[in-house]
């Protein structure tokens, strides 16, 4: 955008996830044809589900430590986002609430910000006694989810659409979003998939928001794929292109900074309420606990390029040595 203006920020974003989606798009359509039937691929994607737990617990940990610094506004925040999140709270109401709470209390608005808590906390009670069964979403069980391609080009645009303007932080910060879509209200893939689409594009030369081309494939298939990838980067695409300069002055705009701090704190608590429920489906079972712990262990002490990539096919490979 600096150097060749609009043409040039649209080749260059073009470029930036063209080979991998490419690469996502070929690895989906090998999955859905010869993974989902295959005894020793699904030992293979069997070991890499704890890693990928591992992955996320991880990334809830390195952006909790950026986001959240000593801020006990901000904790608070994060903690109440989760537990909205375990309740099945909507994930758009709780990030309103976090970023107006924390405005608030940037502010010196301590009784106000309390007071919006204690209303949110009072709300999130009700809703969990089931006195407004309508304000929470309907599940799908993974159980339940026998088959792929249920999605619509349209819902999955949407969907694409939605975490793409609500990826606060990094990649890793869509996963509640579109794990919310794909696997607890849509029921397009199992959480096993899903995580299975996480562990492919850790070990893709591409951004990690590429998985998101795999939750396509599996809801929509080709077509669906396009469409949700299409969806995550157009607000990337669209904020660099059309809005650079309002983007620069809203920088410099302290109270838009309070809200986004308030909105990316809830953000790590939805992940780390999201890594919660994926840990109580993934870790069943000593091998499962081993290669969490292998995992984690590795991604706390090393900092190296490779080493996603590393742990994920180490993971891979002990599935296919154990598992089978």
């Amino acid at each position: 955008m600096l150097s060749r203006g609009r043409p040039g920020a649209f080749l260059a974003g073009l470029a930036f996830m063209l080979p991998g989606f490419v690469l996502m798009f070929t690895l989906s359509w090998f999955y859905i044809t010869y993974g989902l039937h295959s005894p020793l691929f699904q030992a293979v994607f069997l070991g890499m589900q704890p890693a990928v737990a591992a992955l996320i617990v991880r990334a809830v940990h390195r952006i909790g430590g950026h986001a959240l610094h000593t801020d006990r506004w901000l904790w608070g925040i994060a903690l109440l986002a989760g537990v909205a999140q375990l309740l099945g709270a909507n994930f758009l109401i709780i990030l309103l609430v976090a970023g107006f709470m924390y405005t608030l209390a940037q502010r010196g608005k301590t009784q106000w910000t309390l007071r919006v808590g204690f209303v949110f906390i009072a709300w999130l009670v009700v809703m969990a006694a089931g006195l407004i069964p309508l304000l929470t979403p309907q599940t799908t069980p993974a159980s339940s989810i026998t088959s792929t391609g249920s999605a619509s080009p349209m819902d999955l645009l949407l969907s694409g659409l939605r975490a793409g303007l609500l990826t606060f932080g990094g990649a890793y910060t869509a996963i509640p979003f579109l794990q919310h879509d794909a696997v607890q209200i849509g029921g397009w893939l199992t959480n096993a998939q899903f995580l299975d689409g996480l562990a492919l594009s850790g070990l893709l030369p591409a951004p990690l928001i590429i998985f998101s081309t795999f939750i396509g494939y599996l809801g929509g298939g080709p077509l669906g794929a396009i469409a949700i990838t299409l969806g995550i980067f157009t607000p990337a695409f669209a904020f660099t292109m059309i809005g650079h300069d309002y983007v620069e002055r809203l920088v410099e705009n302290t109270a838009v900074h309070a809200f986004l701090d308030g909105v990316t704190a809830g953000v790590v608590g939805l992940i780390a309420a999201t890594a919660l429920g994926i840990l109580s489906e993934t870790l069943i079972g000593i091998h499962a606990w081993v290669i969490f712990a292998l995992g984690l262990l590795t991604l706390f002490q090393s900092k190296a390029k490779w080493t996603i990539a590393v742990v994920i096919l180490s993971a891979g490979v002990y599935g296919l040595i154990f598992l089978r």
